[in-house]
């Protein structure tokens, strides 16, 4: 009795064995599924490419394109599991193809926190999150699970990797005298998009100023403890600690975004601002009528240009009527004859849940149409990046 005792004993051993093996293969086939399909698959539909014929480009025009200095205003490249290091055939952006569209300097975006349906017309701040999904999904260190601020500082460090991997030549700017370089470098600069990493505590701006964040955007696509945002359901000024952070921003020569800021957060910080502010991405609203629950008021738009500001224009539906390359050569040409050729540049929001009609390697389709609707070569020049330069240079910390 007592042998068959025994024997039912190892024989259930083996079984749970047997169970737990299958269960570790079951995890692993479904973590392979998940980060190998899965993942990649978000990405590739959130962050689409329209099917297309290659651009014509001529040689004259490749030439031009190749001899400009090209600088994009914002970019979300850092929130996706994709190595930035290798070329892929998803999405809008990596350094590969960043490097195959001629761009010198890009601005990477931290997206912290984000509901679902991006809903232009109204979100609530207690909307399920987008990114708290993400950061699980893509096996972000669990201290970015329910920290605002920590998703900020994990996505700066991604970039702050490739910078100190001499192989990939990039340089994080933090300074004005960064521009000056003269090697093959590409330039990032930090920016974050809608301040609640901030969590309330006016601390964190040099805490993420610390880890090299010299933009940030204010709102995102809900109300925050900074004010309204143009999506969100207040449509408010500036709250108290939203003037605090304002000017703490101004006080580290933090350069200020407003692209999804409520109109009255807007003038309330051109109010009590003396530096120059910025729409990383967005539109003009008189050009595309169909845009004003994204795009500001024109009249605001040439406020923050008459500061010395700028407006990058993006490259998706609901900033534009058009996205193809001509489509966005128009909308530039309109935001130029609106608001000056000093106060224009690009803001693609590439890799921002957005649908475009190119990536970042085809750049030089938006110069062709540009030189085919006949804008001045001087002053495709400034819009194409040249503006931005200056806008930097003028508006960064100096000194080293």
């Amino acid at each position: 009795m007592r042998s068959h005792s025994l024997l039912y004993d190892q024989n259930e051993d083996i079984l749970r064995k047997i169970i737990f093996i299958i269960l570790l293969a079951l995890i692993f086939i479904g973590a392979g599924y998940l980060f190998a399909i899965v993942v990649p698959n978000v990405d590739r539909d959130r962050n689409a490419v329209t099917p297309h014929d290659p651009y014509t480009v001529t040689g004259d025009v490749q030439a031009f394109h190749d001899g400009l200095f090209i600088a994009d205003l914002h970019s979300d490249m850092l929130l996706w599991r994709r190595n930035p290091k290798k070329r892929h055939d998803r999405g809008h952006t990596d350094l590969p193809r960043l490097r195959e569209g001629g761009v010198n300097l890009q601005v990477f975006s931290a997206v912290t926190k984000s509901p679902s349906g991006l809903n232009f017309d109204g979100n609530d701040a207690s909307a399920p999150d987008d990114i708290t999904k993400l950061a699980l999904v893509q096996l972000w260190p669990p201290s970015t699970w329910n920290s605002i601020y920590e998703r900020a500082v994990f996505q700066a460090r991604r970039l702050q990797k490739i910078e100190h991997e001499e192989a990939h030549h990039l340089t994080i700017i933090r300074r004005a005298n960064d521009l000056t370089q003269t090697d093959e470098r590409l330039m990032g600069l930090l920016t974050i998009e809608g301040a609640h990493p901030l969590e309330g505590k006016i601390e964190n701006i040099k805490r993420l100023h610390n880890e090299g964040y010299r933009m940030m955007g204010l709102q995102h696509f809900f109300d925050n403890e900074l004010g309204g945002s143009l999506h969100g359901r207040t449509k408010s000024g500036l709250t108290d600690f939203g003037r605090e952070a304002v000017l703490e921003m101004e006080r580290l020569e933090i350069i200020i975004d407003v692209a999804h800021s409520s109109v009255a957060v807007v003038r309330d910080v051109l109010k009590i601002t003396h530096r120059p502010v910025l729409i990383s991405h967005g539109g003009v609203r008189s050009a595309c009528p169909l845009t004003a629950n994204r795009n500001l008021p024109d009249e605001l738009l040439k406020d923050i240009i008459s500061r010395g500001g700028l407006i990058g224009i993006g490259y998706f539906d609901g900033v534009i009527c058009d996205i193809t390359p001509k489509g966005i050569a128009s909308s530039l040409m309109s935001a130029v004859a609106l608001l000056g050729e000093d106060g224009v540049a690009l803001g693609s929001d590439f890799d921002g849940t957005v649908t475009t009609s190119l990536d970042t390697s085809e750049l030089s389709a938006i110069t062709q149409a540009l030189i085919d609707l006949d804008m001045d070569k001087a002053v495709i020049k400034k819009i194409m990046g040249e503006n931005i330069r200056r806008f930097l240079e003028e508006n960064l910390p100096k000194g080293q």
